[in-house]
């Protein structure tokens, strides 16, 4: 689930962490970052579960409308395409992410149930919900597409759920974007066939992920003083105090990837910590690091210096 780039800034915010601390306890970031790293499922776990719950308030709603004292003919006789969603019903369904709810304690959408009916309010004025329920025993596909409209249109850009997912857990906050794609990702082949392996996907796509986190962590802050003394002398019109902290770290995040990482491409690191430093650091932070290391590849590459195996990784 998690990509390199996101591992990157997870290891990012660790670094930072790190040396504001008080106390500079390597074990202790580690266990942090990790935490942070698997955050990400908690979220993924817990927006799957509140598509379950807007479609069990849905029934609540149908429910009570039947027992109106002036009931309309549309509240006696309802649609239950949303209800019964196919797609919806594959995730209620699901033993692993019940069980993985359940064993984290995400039941944040039965204490926090506001969030559930604003969500569902605002499905409701939907045109395009109106014509979906008046579909007759509406395809899997049918039901996979509005389930994906729901949440790309109604809950992906809500502030008011955002706000609350920032409040919740810090970390959860850049994780959110990355939520909101492998869910899409997810409404858009689901099916009984795929379910089970496709709901609860692991956190690192392999091994090497999940070492690659820990690794450039030790490396950058077990190496913070040779890393600096890289950066000395090749920034002529700054001083290193006027540098970002944000912008040393991620120099030396990349200075890193240069030494210490030899099956990784120059060029993908640089381009990769270009995109971190346009989204967490100052406008005109990318330029600055993008010089910096361009010179040091240039002078890696003519000592002899940069350790790269294999074809295409210069």
């Amino acid at each position: 689930m998690l990509t390199r780039r996101h591992i990157r800034v997870k290891v990012l915010q660790s670094i930072y962490a790190f040396f504001q601390s008080e106390h500079l306890d390597l074990d202790k970031q580690e266990k942090f970052l990790r935490y942070s790293l698997e955050q990400l499922q908690d979220l993924y776990a817990l927006q799957l579960q509140l598509l379950v719950e807007v479609r069990n308030h849905a029934e609540n709603f149908l429910n009570k409308s039947k027992q109106k004292h002036l009931a309309t003919q549309e509240d006696k006789n309802p649609s239950r395409n949303f209800i019964d969603n196919k797609a919806i019903q594959l995730l209620a369904d699901h033993q692993d992410l019940q069980e993985f709810l359940k064993n984290k304690k995400l039941n944040n959408w039965e204490r926090d149930d506001e969030y559930v009916s604003l969500l569902f309010k605002e499905l409701r004025e939907k045109e395009w919900y109106k014509e979906y329920l008046e579909l007759s025993n509406p395809t899997l596909q049918e039901d996979r597409n509005i389930v994906a409209k729901f949440y790309k249109n109604v809950v992906a850009p809500n502030d008011k759920l955002y706000d609350y997912i920032e409040d919740t857990r810090l970390t959860w906050a850049d994780d959110f974007p990355m939520v909101n794609t492998a869910i899409m990702k997810l409404l858009g082949k689901i099916s009984p066939k795929n379910a089970h392996s496709l709901v609860l996907p692991d956190v690192y796509k392999n091994d090497d992920d999940r070492e690659f986190a820990l690794t450039l962590l030790r490396k950058v802050i077990l190496n913070n003083e040779k890393l600096t003394e890289e950066i000395d002398g090749k920034t002529p019109n700054w001083d290193k105090e006027r540098i970002a902290e944000i912008d040393m770290i991620i120099l030396k995040m990349g200075i890193s990837e240069f030494l210490y990482f030899p099956s990784i491409p120059v060029r993908a690191s640089i381009n990769e910590y270009l995109e971190v430093a346009k989204e967490y650091s100052t406008p005109k932070s990318s330029i600055f690091i993008n010089g910096i290391l361009d010179k040091l590849v240039k002078e890696y590459t003519k000592d002899g210096k940069l350790n790269k195996m294999g074809r295409g990784l210069r």
